[in-house]
């Protein structure tokens, strides 16, 4: 524990300061404030005296008349005290009761006139004497309390803001809500607003890099689900072909008929091969890849994907119509919006039933569209609805890796549950907002794409 703190230093520092340079300039000046002290004595008996010495001097002709002066004086002035001398009969006149005053106290000065003398005499004590001292340890003692207190009152000056700085930087240390107060306009005000500042901004670097480990630990959880999901994935086709390869090898039961076998594990190949490609797309959006956006014709994009997907959805008895608005563009990557789409088609063709439709249009808006989301958007929405519907709880999991509502039917038809996955990571890439739900007419998948 701290034995003193900082306002006893200073106090006790500032106090000793100021007594040694009392006793200095004491010791350094003692004659010249006897002689000043002396000299202002005597000026005041002067003064004092003068109008009597004056009419002394006018009666001097007269013994008596001197005497009536001096006593008129005396009882007008009674803590005066000075003595009439006569050369020849001594005292003429003393005042004070005529009680003599010791000759060592006091300041004495001689008005002298004729064959007589005036001696005055100062009650005050003069430099040297006792009582003199006592005066002056007075004084000093008066000088020291005033020093004292200016001490007091410097050295809270001083201490106080630093005082509220340590406490301050107590709870900075804790992380805890610090209130800034008013300050000075100095050294000590200008300290303490940087070291607020310092802390405003480390406590905005320490959210950063803790909502950054939080991303960190969440993309970390997601690659340890996505790869313990790939390997699951690619392990049960394997097993698969193994086991048909084994029945072959010996010639076990229907096993025997190689062509019938080999082709069904050329497809389980082809399945792999599939998802393999899938997860290295996913993985080639986690890396580094920079999104290259420019001007893009909608209609073009959405043209060259119907392309690709009229045969299969002809071939499922689904029926695909476009409504996008003509000279439309938006300003994305080319390359990642065509993946995104090509994925959303397919997923669409794959969960549509037969005689369903699937429908591609735009929405174009400046105040904000809130026909499908509660969020207002300004720009360009690209939707696809198909036929259908999804359980409300499911919709959030099926941007999941390798997720399917219905395993056995979405194995059969070849999807791998990555289709959405890559939606996902797509659009987000490209800094995209989308959204799927159900709709009266089905499920909607919409992207918010920004004008060119």
């Amino acid at each position: 524990m701290k034995r003193f703190g900082i306002f006893p230093k200073v106090f006790v520092y500032t106090t000793l300061f100021l007594a040694a340079v009392i006793a200095i300039t004491v010791g350094l000046f003692y004659q010249q404030f006897a002689m000043f002290y002396n000299a202002q004595q005597m000026q005041q008996l002067r003064t004092n005296y003068q109008s009597l010495y004056e009419e002394l001097l006018g009666a001097m002709t007269n013994r008596q008349d001197m005497i009536e002066i001096a006593q008129r004086f005396s009882d007008g002035n009674q803590t005066f005290t000075f003595r009439l001398m006569d050369g020849e009969d001594g005292v003429l006149f003393l005042s004070r009761n005529e009680i003599p005053l010791p000759e060592e106290i006091g300041t004495r000065m001689l008005f002298s006139f004729g064959d007589y003398t005036l001696v005055a005499e100062n009650t005050a004590p003069a430099m040297g004497d006792g009582d003199f001292f006592v005066t002056a340890a007075f004084a000093l003692g008066a000088i020291m309390a005033v020093a004292l207190i200016g001490a007091a009152f410097f050295a809270r000056q001083m201490t106080t803001p630093i005082k509220r700085l340590v406490t301050d930087t107590d709870k900075m240390m804790e992380l805890l809500p610090v209130e800034t107060t008013k300050q000075r306009n100095d050294e000590f005000g200008d300290l303490y607003r940087d070291v607020h500042n310092m802390y405003a901004k480390l406590k905005d670097t320490i959210m950063e890099l803790g909502e950054e480990n939080t991303r960190r630990k969440e993309m970390e959880e997601s690659q340890r689900y996505f790869f313990s999901a790939a390997s699951h994935e690619l392990k049960t086709p394997i097993a698969a072909a193994r086991v048909v390869m084994e029945g072959m090898l010996a010639d076990i039961g229907d096993y025997k008929n190689h062509p019938k076998y080999l082709s069904e594990c050329i497809k389980l190949m082809d399945e792999q091969s599939k998802t393999i490609y899938e997860i290295l797309d996913i993985v080639n959006l986690d890396g580094h890849f920079e999104p290259q956006p420019k001007d893009v014709d909608i209609n073009e994009v959405v043209k060259d994907e119907l392309h690709k997907y009229k045969p299969m959805s002809l071939a499922n008895g689904q029926n695909i119509t476009s409504d996008i608005h003509e000279n439309v563009s938006c300003y994305a990557d080319p390359r990642l919006l065509k993946k995104a789409l090509s994925n959303v088609l397919l997923n669409a063709i794959q969960n549509t039933p037969q005689n369903g439709t699937i429908h591609i249009y735009t929405e174009v808006s400046h105040e904000g569209i809130q026909q499908f989301t509660e969020n207002t958007y300004e720009g360009i929405r690209l939707c696809v609805i198909n036929t259908g519907h999804i359980d409300e709880e499911l919709l959030p999991r099926l941007f999941d890796p390798f997720y399917r509502m219905d395993k056995a039917r979405s194995r059969k038809n070849g999807q791998t549950g990555l289709g959405l996955t890559i939606v996902k990571k797509t659009l987000d890439l490209m800094g995209v907002e989308f959204g799927l739900k159900n709709v009266d007419d089905g499920v909607l998948f919409w992207m918010g794409l920004p004008p060119s």
